[in-house]
């Protein structure tokens, strides 16, 4: 179990470093190609950020582990919205500003429903993951026509006042973006293969593995952000960032995984996981979007709930692992 311990924690390390390179050289070399800070912010960010749970899922999937894809997937949810939106807003409350914010908060929603709905006969097959890719394709191509038009948005401020704390050449951009992709990769064989080896080692599914430890892993370069971001007053660049980076993950991450290699989907899944996440997120739609004449934001006792939410869960899969029954 030593190797396999060694190859999670230095596979882990080298994702976090890769990913952080890879989205730093990617919005640069965007930006330098003339794309709209906003569309980098909504895009580039917030999915360049997801790259890590893409690049595992399609991994895990391959080699024949989607339970390991689905739970880092959806642990990756869950440690978004509980681990770094609840513990970013205890340090500082998050104010939303952002109507693009505000535009994607229920299209999360509604991509968490439909996620229920193809889980519910046990498989998410072929048909449904090519589905999942051709609403994440539509959703790409309206926010780039929207980009467009809502030029303006706070969102955008922030992503170009980031833009221009971290200045870069073209050529370093494209290096960069090269070198961090290379590294994905090779760091997520690793990752995958530790895991995996765990799982076994251990009698844990791939499934409380990717739930856990390789979820919050991946989820890694969206903290490192938002914390870099929440130092600078952006607050819609966090919000952005975890939204986008959800809705990636629901769409792109699931659906490429189903694709490559169906995912055979237990009771659990529902009644466990995607519970807690379509729980989450609505929370952050009713903080986020405000009611009753409140504005939206999240504030610190919000922000209290959701990591208490996302400790408690985790807390019960651990338990769920040390009295046998890690399924």
């Amino acid at each position: 179990m030593i190797l396999p311990a060694v190859a999670v924690v230095a596979g882990l390390v080298l994702l976090v470093w890769s990913a952080e390179r890879f989205v730093g050289g990617a919005a640069a070399t965007s930006a330098r190609f003339g794309i709209s800070p906003l569309l980098i912010g909504m895009l580039v960010i917030g999915f360049g950020t997801s790259a890590p749970e893409l690049v595992v899922s399609a991994l895990a999937a391959g080699q024949g582990n989607p339970g390991l894809a689905l739970g880092n997937a959806y642990g990756s949810n869950i440690a978004n919205i509980g681990l770094i939106l609840g513990l970013v807003a205890l340090i500082s409350p998050l104010a939303v500003n952002s109507a693009v914010v505000r535009r994607e908060l229920p299209l999360l929603g509604g991509a968490t429903l439909l996620s229920a709905l193809l889980m519910w006969g046990g498989v998410v097959g072929r048909p449904e993951g090519t589905l999942l890719l051709v609403l994440l394709a539509a959703f790409i191509g309206s926010s780039i026509f929207r980009a467009r038009r809502d030029g303006a948005d706070p969102l955008a401020t922030d992503t170009a006042e980031s833009l221009a704390e971290h200045p870069m050449s073209m050529s370093a951009g494209l290096a960069w973006t090269g070198i961090g992709l290379v590294l994905l990769v090779i760091s997520s064989r690793i990752l995958v293969w530790g895991a995996v080896a765990i799982a076994q080692g251990f009698g844990v599914s791939d499934l409380i593995i990717g739930l856990t430890v390789v979820a919050v892993g991946t989820s890694l370069p969206e903290l490192a952000s938002s914390v870099s971001a929440l130092r600078r007053g952006e607050h819609d660049l966090v919000l952005g960032n975890v939204v986008g980076s959800n809705l990636f993950n629901t769409l792109g991450v699931v659906g490429l995984a189903a694709v490559i290699q169906p995912i055979q989907v237990g009771t659990e899944v529902l009644l466990r996981d995607w519970s807690l996440m379509a729980a989450m997120t609505l929370l952050l739609a009713v903080f986020a979007l405000g009611w009753r004449g409140r504005e939206g934001r999240i504030n610190r006792l919000e922000g209290a709930v959701l990591l208490i939410m996302y400790l408690t869960y985790t807390a019960w899969l651990v338990r769920l692992v040390l009295s046998g029954g890690g399924s």
